[in-house]
């Protein structure tokens, strides 16, 4: 009320200042000192405002559960896993979880999409938090939705910090073709509405949310330059996973519970609790995995360095040196994406070149300290990986690469093609 009653003082006093001469000898104020009221009542507001926010929560932990695909019972269990922690005063956990028919009928075989801010309970097998929003139907798939999803937790569970995770299936930047029909890789999948989000879609989705602190993607493969590029101005830090996910994804029990304990907790502290305890589930059950954090604000200079490092190799024309490495390079699931940091190592412990050498040991360096937050890996053919994957084919280039921000900030899509041999795109930088 104070703010509004502010308001309509500023603006009233705002016509008094477009008095004409002739009226200024007027004395409307009537020895009323209306600029010490004014500043006395901003005082106020600013005081209120330093109040609210301490009012805050710590933390809103958003969680876009898009279980409406053969995730569904995960997704379930998921829940409930946040379920076992809860909310607090502190710490606010804010879900969407969709689902359809055909994959899971436990917890009652409902459909659709359903919000809650997760209140703690004992019971494994039921999602028991007070639904507050239903939504009959709805495309998870769709970038708007996500974004209407995060204002909604915003708006209900407001905070003096934030962090998303998308929750699916995910596969990277790439698209491919597969038995002849057109399979758009991306995140999000919804089974429903055979839609998704590409990458440039998730960085839309970023772009219309406002600012968030901490970005991660509980699905697989999505730890590559390309995707934490694309989302870099709206987010602090991005986790996720180079190499595919089990299908349990993150165990949200002991990566939220020491949120809880600790709700003071840093963006930097966030993302590197979420990698490591992703990581420590999995170790302790014998499954390779990997987790990462990056750091969104090097990822200008590492897109300025890595072009100077590749232009060097070209120049050099190191391409025995790039061929072996290649072959060698820690690879993934899709074998396109290899480790970066492991390239560069490979190829610049081959070269002979004074410059790649001299220019490779500054990128090393900075992709180690500065990029990579965190790195946390189980298994013995995980050993490579250093957090952070980038595309690098093995066969034919997909033009559909230069779409992306990274493409355009680059010259790696002219430096991929020429690894292969291929004549560049001619779209590409």
């Amino acid at each position: 009320m104070l703010k509004t009653w502010l308001a309509g003082l500023l603006a009233c006093a705002s016509l008094l200042g477009a008095r004409t001469a002739a009226a200024e000898k007027i004395d409307f104020d009537q020895g009323v000192d209306v600029k010490g009221i004014v500043q006395s009542l901003q005082a106020q507001v600013a005081a209120e405002t330093a109040a609210d926010k301490a009012k805050a929560a710590s933390w809103t932990i958003m969680v876009f559960v898009n279980a409406k695909n053969n995730l569904e019972r995960f997704g379930l269990l998921d829940v409930n896993e946040m379920e076992k922690i809860g909310s607090t005063d502190k710490v606010k956990i804010a879900v969407e979880l969709g689902r359809i028919s055909g994959y899971d009928s436990s917890d009652g075989n409902w459909t659709g999409q359903r919000r809650y801010i997760v209140q703690k309970d004992s019971n494994p097998s039921k999602v028991t938090s007070p639904i507050l929003q239903e939504i009959p139907k709805a495309d998870m798939g769709d970038w708007n939705h996500l974004a209407d999803f995060v204002a909604w937790a915003k708006k209900t569970a407001p905070a003096q910090h934030y962090m998303l995770i998308v929750w699916n299936h995910g596969s990277g930047w790439d698209k491919k073709i597969k038995k002849s029909d057109l399979v758009i890789n991306g995140i999000s999948y919804d089974d429903e509405t055979g839609n998704h989000m590409s990458t440039p879609q998730l960085g839309q989705a970023l772009a219309a949310m406002g600012k968030i602190d901490v970005y991660a993607s509980d699905a697989c493969l999505m730890a590559m330059a390309e995707v934490a590029y694309q989302v870099k101005d709206h987010t602090d830090y991005f986790v996720g996973s180079e190499e595919t996910e089990p299908g349990d994804g993150y165990t949200y029990d002991t990566f939220l519970g020491p949120i809880a304990a600790k709700p003071a907790m840093s963006a930097l502290d966030v993302a590197k609790v979420t990698s490591k305890a992703f990581t420590a589930h999995y170790a302790a059950q014998g499954e390779a995995a990997t987790q990462s954090a990056v750091k969104s604000a090097s990822l200008s200079k590492l897109a300025t360095m890595l072009s100077g490092w590749t232009q060097a190799v070209m120049t050099a024309n190191e391409a025995a040196a790039v061929k072996n490495a290649h072959s060698q390079t820690q690879e993934f699931y899709v074998s396109d994406n290899k480790d970066l940091l492991h390239f560069v190592q490979l190829v610049d412990g081959a070269s002979q070149d004074a410059t790649v050498k001299s220019k490779g040991a500054e990128l090393e360096k900075y992709l180690a300290n500065e990029v990579i937050a965190a790195n946390d890996i189980t298994g013995d053919s995980m050993a490579n990986a250093k957090g952070l994957a980038i595309y690098l084919p093995s066969w034919s280039f997909n033009s559909d690469y230069n779409d992306l921000a990274w493409a355009k900030a680059t010259n790696w899509a002219q430096f991929a093609q020429w690894v292969k041999g291929l004549k560049p795109d001619v779209a590409s930088r």
